[in-house]
């Protein structure tokens, strides 16, 4: 029997918790050291399929618009998904909008043979699939910095989901680096 693919968010917040500033801005991400790799070089061979916000979908082309690049913004040689429910006549080359049920296309998705699927974000898609029971792991890269407001990791609703630690990892930045597996034992589907 093949392995059950997983769903792994794998993002960075600051210390107080935000993926993004209110805008979507992540410039304060971008101060990191180019010298760490925060396990990055090690996960991406471990996914072939990105799933994507359609806000976050939206900061990324404004973003590398903005710095003259407007080819070649997405990854073709993983599947890239993005949620939306309003999906633009002409998307971005390497994407496939999505905007049926997230619990079943998560179903569908985990059905086919391949390797695990990165969460990316943002905190809305992520709260989805955390409510539809959809989500396996979280990989949280904790900054030393706070931001004071923004978007958080997960969207606020009234919700319990038991997490169960499975590693920690201190980088010399002071960046900590936290794994999580959604306790299913605790909180079952």
């Amino acid at each position: 029997m093949p392995r059950r693919r997983k769903i792994i968010v794998y993002i960075a917040t600051s210390a107080d918790g935000y993926i993004a500033r209110p805008d979507g801005d992540v410039e304060w991400l971008n101060r990191r050291p180019d010298d760490i790799d925060y396990g990055m070089k090690a996960f991406y061979p471990t996914i072939d399929t990105i799933l994507w916000g359609r806000k976050t979908y939206d900061w990324l082309l404004r973003y590398f618009k903005k710095r003259g690049k407007t080819e070649g913004l997405f990854d073709t040689s993983v599947t890239n998904y993005v949620f939306s429910r309003k999906p633009p006549r002409r998307p971005a080359a390497g994407v496939e909008f999505v905007s049926g049920p997230v619990k079943a296309f998560a179903r569908r998705l985990r059905a086919a043979p391949g390797k695990d699927i990165w969460m990316m974000g943002g905190g809305g898609l992520i709260a989805s699939f955390l409510d539809a029971g959809e989500i396996d792991e979280f990989d949280i890269h904790v900054m030393p910095v706070f931001i004071g407001k923004g978007i958080p990791l997960v969207a606020p609703r009234h919700r319990d989901v038991p997490l169960r630690l499975r590693s920690s990892r201190r980088f010399p930045d002071g960046v900590v680096r936290i794994r999580y597996e959604i306790d299913r034992k605790s909180h079952p589907e």
